[in-house]
């Protein structure tokens, strides 16, 4: 059996007192602190979702860029000035919005994020996710544009993209090809789903952890849904998620740490403390720190701001500058699938809660995967962006895994029983994987079946089809 670390005292934690963003650091205890706040009762569980999406204009079927007519910009504008969304600038450009909660932001390529608001159940993070596709389709149609869901921008080349106005991305883009030969690639043209869920205390935020790191090339398979690049087979059925794989080597991957005796906040506070940085945000400027030291930086030995220490701030903004399959913060991301229309959006979430949040379905979710080593990690990781619900594990395929986590994930969303008004339990969004399960067909399979067929090797049908 896995064992955990010590089980944290929540009653410490709900009385310690708040750490604002201009907090200097003068220990490494708050950073674990930071993280160990973040443990909350299960009646106090909530669910979050991210999705992201490739604009395009109509007529041509090419990427927006910002500032043109009809470009990302003037959608921005639009949603503001149309359904009550607080706009955000960056040297006087729009470059983000929030409203209650939730917030609409800018990927490098434009691709255009929604984070939702951290809710009570699925249901009402499915109910936002249409809303906000609703009026995103309110805006864009008058202006000729429309939203793709896919994994990998299908056509346009990384050069027919141009980055967002902001600075962070202008250090990124600089040093991603120093350490990587995709980087840019998932800068630009890469979207997902994302589902970040919370946790009682450090024992229940391990074994989730390692639950889901575990299962997360599962997600990958049944998400797949980027077989094209430039217009052409890649031979991927997820590229999406081969694209991490040449990333970054110091910030992505599986995190073997993670399934070692003495795994907990400590231990991921280490990782981070090596993963090196990109920047250092002080008064609207970003300041290049790529490459550098964040434990340099604790200590006062940042060479680009020599003598200063680090705000609790710039350690949140750190923590998002990891790529792992699963990122801590003060709730754990779900980071395996691609992007793709807004049954699967509501189906990530779905899948996770019902695996992650029932007690009967989380312990045998760890007696499952106890056994599998980090040889088994690493294998899957590699093999399931190729080959899907196909790849060949343990006796069997991946297929195999995907229906016994679909059926526990199914059983831990109706013992949850959180109903609509019409009766239905949130196991209802689930529906769309397990068509995908019992036929083994994933959505990359099926466009390469129409792109082989009726497409005639041609993907402008593609936007029609998938557009939101």
């Amino acid at each position: 059996m896995l064992k955990f670390g010590i089980i944290l005292n929540l009653t410490i934690i709900k009385h310690r007192p708040p750490m604002s963003d201009k907090t200097p650091i003068e220990s490494k205890q708050q950073l674990i602190d930071f993280l160990a706040a973040g443990c909350k009762p299960k009646s106090q569980w909530k669910v979050g979702t991210e999705h992201e999406k490739f604009g395009f204009h109509r007529h041509n079927l090419q990427p927006l860029h910002y500032d043109e007519p009809g470009g990302i910009r003037d959608i921005l504008q639009q949603l503001a000035e149309h359904h009550n969304w607080q706009p955000v600038y960056e040297q006087d450009q729009i470059i983000a919005l929030k409203r209650n909660g939730c917030s609409i932001t800018l990927e490098p390529g434009g691709q255009l994020e929604l984070s939702g608001a951290p809710l009570k159940d699925v249901h009402q993070t499915c109910a936002e996710t249409n809303q906000h596709l609703k009026e995103l389709k309110s805006v864009a149609e008058p202006l000729g544009t429309a939203f793709l869901g896919m994994g990998f921008q299908p056509t346009a080349g990384r050069d027919d993209i141009a980055f967002m106005p902001k600075e962070r991305y202008q250090i990124m883009s600089a040093y991603m090809p120093e350490v990587g030969s995709l980087g840019l690639d998932m800068m630009k043209r890469t979207c997902t789903i994302q589902a970040n869920l919370d946790f009682s205390s450090e024992a229940d935020m391990v074994k989730k952890f390692r639950v889901s790191l575990a299962l997360q090339p599962v997600a990958t398979a049944l998400f797949a849904n980027s077989p094209f690049t430039d217009g052409r087979v890649n031979n991927y059925l997820s590229y999406r998620s081969h694209i991490w794989t040449d990333t970054d080597p110091d910030r992505c991957g599986i995190l073997p740490f993670v399934f070692e005796e003495g795994m907990g906040f400590e231990r991921y506070v280490d990782y981070m403390l090596d993963v090196p940085m990109y920047f250092v945000h002080r008064q609207d400027q970003y300041i290049n720190a790529a490459g550098l030291s964040f434990r340099d930086f604790l200590n006062g030995h940042l060479k680009v701001l020599p003598g200063e220490k680090p705000t609790m701030k710039d350690w949140e903004d750190h923590l998002t500058t990891a790529f792992p399959e699963v990122r801590l913060k003060q709730f754990l991301e779900m980071r395996g699938a691609d992007g793709g229309p807004w049954r699967r959006i509501c189906a990530l979430p779905a899948l996770w809660v019902g695996l992650l949040y029932d007690d009967t379905q989380l312990n045998q979710a760890v007696d499952w995967i106890s056994d599998w080593t980090l040889e088994d990690h690493a294998y899957l990781r590699s093999q399931v962006p190729k080959y899907g619900l196909c790849t060949a594990f343990k006796g069997g395929k991946v297929r195999d895994l995907a229906l016994r986590m679909l059926a526990m994930s199914r059983s831990g969303l109706e013992q949850r029983a959180i109903k609509t008004a019409c009766g239905k339990d949130e196991s209802v969004h689930l529906t769309a994987l397990r068509e995908i399960a019992d036929t083994g067909v994933t959505p990359a399979e099926r466009k390469l079946g129409k792109y082989h067929g009726v497409w005639n090797q041609q993907l402008d049908e593609i936007f029609r089809l998938c557009a939101y």
